[in-house]
């Protein structure tokens, strides 16, 4: 039994990545999860967690760095909550992220000798998000180096969280996974912001004006929509400066203004008012273009989309007629993306506004042989009359409710293809469906480089 005790400083060495990005270490059997850490570094680290079977601790100085550390690009990589695998080589995170979805499999699965292949890595591994919230706040998380400076403040910010809690926000002025062309344009805007004489709001008050600065990019158009989110609307403040971003920048060709009064840190409005330009952009997936407006659900890598969907339709192997039931389809990327090899493609979805999206968004591609049908799963799927020949599922982090699985074995499709973004709860999904049905192969896809999450998509073969 080790004698390691909160708030000890130890030396450890980092022999492997754990499920959720922590480096692991041993002392004297208890396993020890280090953040900032990296497997084959050596460190001295502060536990601040000691529990029955493991440890918790986070990195205070890296002893002898390991061979695949690298120097973060980003100043604020060590202490935002973004980018938490920076300082790991982007091969070693595609090794990783590999591994864990193999052990996910066969440790929470009990599911052995399946093919998982190597990760296939995003196309690019910097300024691949096309969309950035950044929260607004009266009084700003300072770094480090500042808390030693008595002179610096703790004013207002717009930026990211630090992971752990919901108050502590950094003052981010340039991030590396958003497009390069966001950063001046969210200097401007903070400019703006602090002009403006309108109060930040307070994340523990819940007062205030300014909540958030949403951000969305088309890689396809390379032009931008900001969605300036406050706690009330003002046309005389909003109006105006709304006309001189467009101005100072060209490329955006939306301004919009959600309001809301919850408390909760979302930034989705009750209300919505377009402020300047379009009220919606577009952006492509293949052939196919995709209105988002600020609140729409869209991949938010999209060139990493393209090549999730087409690991899709290689396992779907549709040869043109075949029925198509696409499960959990949001705003109906999925199916129209298939919908030229397909003779029919029916999609359930439970969000009402990602289905009025859905369907939009097959008028605006001319597509005929898609519809998407409103409900919750459980209750959907027991009244479908479809027999399907393929089955996509693209279900939420949570997985599947064991009622739906039940009834996808009922129906009996004799392909699928489950598409997950996270590997444990697919594990335990595809451990339900194991006894009527062949995993084949699993190809993990990287939509999230420098992070720990990992995309992976699972073809399945109905058993004889």
């Amino acid at each position: 039994m080790s004698d390691i005790r909160k708030k000890q400083e130890i030396e450890l060495d980092v022999t492997d990545m754990a499920f959720g990005g922590r480096g692991l270490a041993r002392v004297d059997g208890l396993a020890v999860f280090v953040d900032d850490a990296v497997a084959g570094d050596r460190v001295r680290a502060r536990v601040v967690k000691k529990k029955k079977r493991h440890a918790e601790a986070k990195t205070l100085e890296v002893l002898s760095p390991s061979a695949d550390r690298v120097i973060p690009v980003c100043s604020y990589a060590a202490h935002c909550g973004g980018c938490k695998w920076q300082h790991l080589q982007y091969e070693k995170q595609l090794h990783y992220k590999t591994l864990q979805v193999g052990e996910a499999l066969e440790h929470i699965g009990g599911i052995k000798g399946v093919s998982v292949l190597p990760a296939l890595a995003s196309p690019r591994s910097f300024h691949y998000r096309n969309k950035m919230e950044f929260t607004c706040t009266d009084s700003r998380w300072l770094l480090p180096e500042e808390l030693a400076n008595p002179d610096v403040k703790k004013d207002a910010a717009i930026g990211l969280h630090v992971p752990g809690a919901f108050d502590r926000v950094l003052d981010i002025h340039k991030c590396h996974i958003q497009p390069e062309r966001a950063t001046p344009l969210l200097d401007f805007i903070r400019r703006e912001i602090l002009a403006s004489g309108l109060p930040m709001y307070g994340l523990r008050s819940h007062e205030g004006f300014w909540r958030f600065v949403m951000l969305r990019h088309s890689l396809a158009d390379d032009v931008f929509m900001v969605n300036l989110v406050t706690k009330d609307p003002d046309a005389d403040v909003l109006l105006p400066m709304a006309e001189r971003i467009r101005q100072a920048f060209p490329e955006v060709v939306s301004v919009v203004n959600n309001v809301t009064r919850r408390k909760a840190g979302v930034a989705i409005g009750e209300e919505e008012f377009l402020l300047s330009g379009e009220p919606a952009i577009y952006d492509a997936i293949g052939s196919f273009r995709f209105k988002i407006s600020a609140n729409s659900f869209f991949q938010t890598n999209t060139a990493g989309a393209e090549k999730l969907y087409a690991q899709v339709a290689a396992y779907a192997e549709l040869r043109g007629g075949e029925k198509v039931l696409d499960l959990y389809s949001g705003t109906g990327t999925i199916p129209i993306f298939l919908s030229k090899a397909a003779s029919e493609i029916i999609g359930i979805e439970i969000v009402e506004s990602a289905v009025a999206d859905a369907r939009m968004n097959c008028l605006e591609n001319g597509v005929e042989n898609c519809r998407f049908i409103l409900g919750d799963m459980k209750d959907v799927l027991p009244g479908l009359d479809a027999k399907p020949d393929v089955m996509i599922i693209d279900p939420p982090r949570a997985g599947m409710h064991p009622d739906v699985v039940k009834r996808i074995l009922e129906l009996a499709p004799e392909r699928m293809v489950y598409v997950s973004c996270n590997p444990a709860t697919m594990a335990r999904d595809l451990a339900m469906m194991q006894g009527a049905y062949e995993i084949l192969e699993v190809q993990p896809v990287d939509m999230f480089p420098h992070t720990f999450h990992i995309e992976a998509v699972a073809k399945l073969r109905r058993k004889l």
